[in-house]
């Protein structure tokens, strides 16, 4: 089953620093348990997530969504559908 995975990234390591995967299945209960932080840090990049969850489960959409680069924090956020 696919899922919607939020990875976040420091620019010195390959593996991401953190890692939020939801089942497709179970993504509209799940969506309430991103946690506040992760919505307000997305928004403010201009990505809202409600959008992306509708998005995803009205579409057969698969692959990277958007990928954000915060260089004054070292970091790389990775929104994808796999």
């Amino acid at each position: 089953m696919a899922s919607l995975k939020i990875r976040i990234f420091t620019v010195e390591k390959e593996k991401p620093k953190t890692t939020i995967s939801v089942p497709l299945g179970i993504l509209k209960i799940a969506s309430k348990m991103i946690p506040k932080k992760l919505v307000s840090m997305l928004s403010d990049k201009g990505l809202d997530v409600n959008e992306i969850l509708k998005a995803v489960m009205e579409e057969d959409i698969r692959g990277v969504l958007a990928e954000i680069e915060e260089h004054q924090k070292n970091e790389t956020i990775i929104v994808s559908i796999e």
